[in-house]
């Protein structure tokens, strides 16, 4: 499950991408269109495409994450309390009460 905060990114780095495509879309276009006026040849204007595409092709390389944007939540430990002896269970008591107030203080360093 992402976090809102990835879940913006992707969002931010999807509408980049799209923009890129967009625009060689569009300039496509007026490409085509330069060409059907006469204001440049052809052959010109085919280079110039390829140009473009290329370039919009690197510029949406780059702007895909090549790592995880964060990395996985941490797993709680599992832990069997009923085979615990007396002395682990206090101690995971009071281990417990301690995070319990350092959460309390607004720190979250638990792990």
């Amino acid at each position: 499950m992402l976090t809102e905060l990835e879940a913006t990114l992707k969002k931010v780095l999807l509408a980049g991408i799209g923009a890129v495509a967009v625009t060689a879309e569009k300039a496509d276009e007026i490409i085509k269109e330069l060409v059907k006026k006469g204001e440049i040849t052809v052959e010109q204007g085919k280079a110039l495409n390829e140009e473009l595409k290329h370039r919009a092709q690197e510029a949406a390389k780059k702007a895909q994450p090549t790592e995880p944007l964060a990395a996985p939540p941490k797993k709680a430990p599992e832990v069997d309390v009923d085979a615990m002896s007396r002395e682990e269970r206090e101690a995971l008591k009071k281990k417990l009460e301690e995070l319990e107030a350092k959460e309390g203080d607004g720190k979250d360093d638990i792990f």
